[in-house]
């Protein structure tokens, strides 16, 4: 039974995450670039001022929602996504994509990033777009919506768009289990084994009971930990990493060379038959820098929904700097670490002390601090990955709501929190695996979706700047529905008269 799943699981893994799925990935990110005129670039000094800037100069941006608010802030928001994207693949999964794929990889990485810029964008503005509130007042939104609510309104599309919404929901209840708990507390346990001797028992009760004071908690309680938590495991690890590069700063110059002659070699990786090489590079970096930014999967709109931004772009805006944040900062500074210190051959990419590519990072942390090395990569892991647990506890208890309602949620919150153990002391080589497909079928409906409703991102964005920098005086596009449109602008219009008020005072 155990070699029929995994065999049906390698040719569907081979179909998501193969040319077909890649290909798609890329080509939408291409194609909202176009459609919006390359955002990313154009307009970068304007969502680097309203995302990161924003956050020292606009204190709406951080400040706490009040209890009877359901919604979270655009920074707490911001952080939770991040909690779900910055995990292991920042570590392991730069690693495996140089072993397998050469340094030409990181190339390919980058290229799947900036063009996934505006896929997350897309999602960001769509999700809020069509978001909806549950009984309980909380926002709810995410692929399953504007599948549902957009593309669902399209003439004749009213089936597909349903259909496409729960085969979403259901994947990504089925990866929330894999790649969001089990193998990120496993790997959390091992490393802990490895580095302090903890048992793995020891480490998944600890991390069950910590798990069930903030996931049971809710959105809220999940945020309030991951803005604090998300900025102390950045800088916790950008710092260990900036040293090593600058100690050894004479390495960079030959280590960017490598990135970009790497990218182009025909025998960058694998050095069989002419064109083997460039694809492998090529696969491995769009694979990688996929799984690791999750953009396109349709993960990270979910939590973004929740925020208590009123406009789409803004919360797009966030979405563009999330991917940025994690593959252009993080996983380049994974990158230099490793091709700076000597562990794996330029040319290649292959691992020069026959070390396993889940262990190169600390290999390379290991040759810097000495002893200390294995000590920082089992603590930057611990960080990264549990973080990913808390925010991907969100995706799936909104995957549940959406199929089952906000009952089903507490009780898959439950299910949640108890698999933090079996994650930690059981063998996971298979529920890897198949968690890896169920994250990468989660994107087909989800581009699926994007690619459709593309027309609406431009439109929204259009009005966006039409009225924020233009200054015409137009109908927000705030939201799908008539009932919340009316509501966001009742709320603005006493937001602008309480704001007149206080200037005349």
């Amino acid at each position: 039974m155990v070699d029929i799943v995994t065999r049906v699981n390698n040719v569907v893994n081979g179909f998501v995450w193969g040319p077909f799925g890649l290909a798609l990935l890329l080509c939408t990110g291409l194609w909202l670039s176009v459609r919006t005129g390359f955002f990313q670039f154009r307009r970068m000094g304007y969502w680097l001022k309203h995302t990161i800037g924003a956050i020292f100069t606009n204190k709406d941006v951080t400040a706490h929602t009040s209890k009877e608010d359901m919604a979270i802030s655009q920074f707490q928001s911001m952080c939770t996504a991040l909690a779900g994207t910055i995990g292991t693949g920042n570590i392991v999964g730069v690693a495996t994509a140089i072993v397998s794929g050469g340094p030409g990889a990181i190339f390919w990485m980058w290229v799947m990033a900036l063009l996934g810029m505006m896929t997350s964008f897309a999602e960001n503005v769509l999700g809020v777009y069509y978001r909806r509130k549950n009984e309980k007042g909380e926002w709810s939104g995410g692929a399953m919506y504007y599948l549902t609510d957009g593309l669902g309104a399209k003439p004749g599309c009213k089936t597909v768009g349903r259909v496409l919404a729960v085969l979403f929901a259901c994947f990504c209840i089925l990866a929330s289990f894999g790649i969001g708990n089990m193998s990120q507390i496993n790997s959390i346990a091992g490393n802990m084994n490895a580095a302090f001797h903890l048992p793995y028992l020891a480490t998944g009760l600890a991390l069950m009971v910590v798990t069930a004071l903030i996931v049971i908690g809710g959105l809220k309680r999940v945020a309030a930990v991951t803005e604090k938590l998300v900025p102390l495991m950045a800088l916790f690890y950008v710092a260990g990493a900036l040293i090593i590069v600058v100690m050894h700063a004479g390495n960079i110059p030959a280590a960017l060379a490598a990135i970009f002659k790497g990218a182009f070699n025909l025998n960058a990786a694998g050095g069989g038959a002419l064109g083997y090489g460039i694809s492998q590079t090529i696969t491995w970096g769009f694979k990688r820098g996929a799984f690791s930014n999750e953009a396109g999967l349709g993960s990270a709109v979910m939590v973004n929904s929740a925020s208590n931004v009123k406009e789409p772009v803004h919360q797009g805006m966030w979405g563009v700097f999330e991917v940025f944040a994690d593959t252009i900062v993080v996983c380049t500074l994974t990158a230099l670490v490793i091709l700076t210190t000597g562990v794996v051959d330029l040319e290649s990419g292959a691992a020069l002390a026959g070390v396993q590519d889940n262990a190169l990072v600390g290999q390379a942390f290991t040759a810097a601090f000495g002893s200390f090395g294995p000590k920082f990569i089992a603590v930057s892991i611990l960080l990264f990955a549990y973080s990913t647990t808390l925010g991907w506890s969100h995706y799936g208890t909104k995957a549940v709501e959406y199929l089952f309602g906000t009952a089903g949620s507490r009780i898959y919150k439950v299910v949640f929190v108890c698999m933090t153990v079996v994650g930690a002391t059981m063998k996971l080589g298979l529920a890897w695996d198949l968690s890896d497909t169920f994250n990468g079928l989660m994107m087909i409906p989800n581009l699926i979706g994007v690619l459709a409703l593309s027309g609406t991102v431009v439109d929204i964005t259009r009005n966006y700047f039409a009225r924020r920098v233009r200054g015409e005086d137009i109908e927000p596009m705030w939201s799908a529905f008539e009932e919340y449109q009316k509501e966001e602008e009742a709320e603005a219009a006493a937001e602008e008269a309480e704001l007149e008020k206080a200037a005349n005072k």
